[in-house]
C-alpha cells in the first residue's frame, strides 16, 4: 500500500528524513492475517498516522507477519514508534475481529 511518498520533514529547528522498516510477525507465526484483518490494520494505521508524527510509506502483509515502511520525526525512539504501532494495531483487531484473539 502506497500511502504517500517519502519527503523531509521540517520542523522549527530542523528538517530530517528518517526512515524505518519493522517487520512485526504474529505470536508463534500462527496464519491469522486473513483479508479483513489485513483491512482493519491498514484502517488503523491511517489513524495512527492522523494522531502521530508517523507516516506510513508502505504496509505489506503475509499470513503470519507484517512489514511496515515508515518516516518519523527524531524525537521519536523506534522504539517508541514500534510500542505505538503495535498496541494500537492489536488493541483495534482484537476488538473487531474477536477470533484472532481466540487463535493466538
Amino acid at each position: 500500500m502506497g500511502v504517500s511518498p517519502s519527503i523531509h520533514l521540517h520542523k522549527s529547528h530542523n528538517v530530517s528524513m528518517l526512515l524505518y522498516h519493522l517487520v512485526c510477525s504474529t505470536k508463534y507465526r500462527r496464519f491469522v492475517l486473513s483479508p479483513k484483518v489485513d483491512c482493519i490494520l491498514r484502517q488503523t494505521c491511517l489513524a495512527i498516522q492522523d494522531r502521530y508524527e508517523i507516516h506510513f510509506l508502505e504496509i505489506g502483509s503475509d499470513k503470519d507477519h507484517v512489514h511496515f515502511l515508515l518516516q518519523s520525526v527524531p524525537t521519536y525512539s523506534p522504539t517508541k514508534i514500534a510500542r505505538t504501532i503495535k498496541s494500537i494495531t492489536a488493541r483495534e483487531i482484537f476488538s473487531r475481529a474477536p477470533g484472532v484473539k481466540r487463535a493466538l
